[in-house]
Order: C-alpha cells, then sequence, then structure tokens
C-alpha cells in the first residue's frame, strides 16, 4: 500500500535527523567475547546445546520467564519495551506480572520518552531492578539495523520495523558474540511464553527478511528451534565446537565492506 502525504514526509524528518546527527548503536563497555543466546517470548523455547557459563544471555520483555526457569537468576541484557513499564493493555500487565521482584545486569528500555525519574520509578513500582538502566531512542535503534544490516528504516509502522527480539540479534552481533542463537523468536508463531491469550505477534515480514539478510551477509546468526530452522533455513545451533568452524570473527562479524547499505522502506512515491 502507498505511503500517505504524512509518512512521506515523517521519513523525510526522519532520514534528515539521522543524517545530522549520525547516532551510535547501543554499545557494551565490555563486548562480548563469547557467545550469545538471545531469548523471545515466543511459546516454544529450547536451551541450545552446550549452554554454560561463556553464554552470554539477552531476554526480551516476558522473556525472563524462560531463562528464569533454567536456573539464570539475571540475563546479562535484557531489552524492556517502553509500554511494558506503565502500559494497561493484556501484553504489558503481563509483562510487569512475571517481571515483578526479577532483575537484568543490564537494563535497555526502547523508545522511552519521559522523564528518566519517571522511568526509574515505573520499575519500582513492580520491584524490577537492574545494575545499569540505558535508554534506547529510535535513531540508535535504527543505526543498529543500518550498522549490522547495511539496512536503513525510517520505523514508520510496525510493518517497517523489526521486532525487539531482531534488535537483540543485531546488539549482539554489533557487541562481539562470535555467535548468536536465537530462542523463542518464530516470526511464524502467535502468542507468548508467559501467558495464554495468544495474541498475535507483529513484525513478523520485516523479522523475517531481517534474518534471511543476516544469513546472506554471512554473520554467525544460529538457532535453537527446530521449527525456526525448518521455515526459515537458519542453521540450527548443534555446539560451540561446530559453530567455531564455520562462524566469522568479532572483528568481521559487523558491517562487511564488500557489502553495500540496502534500503526497505515503505512504499514511497
Amino acid at each position: 500500500m502507498a505511503a500517505t502525504f504524512t509518512d512521506i514526509k515523517r521519513h523525510i524528518y526522519r532520514r534528515i535527523k539521522y543524517w545530522l546527527w549520525r547516532p551510535k548503536p547501543p554499545t557494551l563497555v565490555e563486548r562480548f567475547s563469547g557467545p550469545v543466546l538471545v531469548v523471545g517470548s515466543a511459546p516454544v523455547s529450547h536451551k541450545p546445546a552446550d549452554f554454560d557459563g561463556t553464554f552470554k544471555v539477552i531476554t526480551i520483555n516476558g522473556s525472563q520467564v524462560v531463562t528464569k526457569a533454567w536456573g539464570i537468576e539475571a540475563p546479562d541484557v535484557a531489552f524492556v519495551q517502553f509500554n511494558q513499564i506503565e502500559g494497561t493493555n493484556t501484553n504489558a500487565v503481563e509483562v510487569r506480572r512475571v517481571l515483578n521482584g526479577e532483575r537484568a545486569k543490564k537494563l535497555y528500555v526502547l523508545l522511552w520518552r519521559k522523564s528518566r525519574e519517571r522511568l526509574e520509578n515505573g520499575l519500582k513500582a513492580f520491584d524490577y531492578r537492574y545494575d545499569d538502566l540505558e535508554i534506547v531512542d529510535r535513531y540508535k535503534r535504527m543505526a543498529l539495523l543500518d550498522r549490522v544490516g547495511g539496512v536503513k528504516c525510517s520505523e514508520l509502522g510496525a510493518d517497517d520495523k523489526c521486532s525487539n527480539g531482531i534488535n537483540a540479534v543485531l546488539f549482539a552481533l554489533y557487541n562481539g558474540a562470535t555467535a548468536v542463537i536465537i530462542t523463542g523468536i518464530n516470526p511464524d508463531s502467535g502468542g507468548h511464553i508467559y501467558n495464554q491469550v495468544n495474541l498475535a505477534r507483529l513484525h513478523i515480514q520485516r523479522d523475517r527478511e531481517i534474518l534471511l539478510r543476516l544469513m546472506e551477509r554471512g554473520y554467525p546468526v544460529f538457532t535453537a528451534d527446530p521449527t525456526v530452522s525448518e521455515s526459515l533455513g537458519l542453521p540450527l545451533w548443534d555446539g560451540k565446537a561446530p559453530a567455531r568452524q564455520g562462524s566469522q570473527t568479532p572483528e568481521k562479524a559487523v558491517g562487511p565492506a564488500s557489502k553495500g547499505p540496502g534500503l526497505l522502506t515503505p512504499s514511497l512515491p
């Protein structure tokens, strides 16, 4: 469907602001130096083969309920969408329910536009704790997709942006992961692991496009979920030794010079 005049103006504004600001993606002080497990909230998840203390773990919104069941007290990194802090819809309420009393080592809250004090108070309201807190705005998120995937995206709507799970994959690659293993991230699934409401999932087509693009660019991205491997052709994680044989070094993993940037935007005239 063709973009509206408002979409066109918003697209131009965001592209100009992005070009002028030249934002950097969210960056860890201490980069990853081994495999990273990214755990999404799809109903089915699997602990990867050879999982041990050398893995770093990233959770998305309420998916911490999965890693807690695996005995992981606090993820190394948690991505939480802004609406989960104060939102009143079913998903936000359920996310706060399962995160109540939990903690993360590094917490990124995405697209929060209010004061930091209000954010801190909102997190305290459901007793969610962290060692370090950072807000990631739209332009830093756009920079992740640009720097890692070579894709410039103006984030004009749900169909134009990728999910937080895919942003976490991009984040892990950008920050030096030697391999990224995803579980509970399935573009073909509906519902969430932390409730029985079976809510529809957004960003399905964009997630699929980005994962396929990462494979095409040779990134060491795997899945621990057999159905996702069958559906997307994403390599199934068999363990650390086989992965080391076929994966890139961290220095080569981000921004291959041989491939130019792509442009994925809505239909603009």
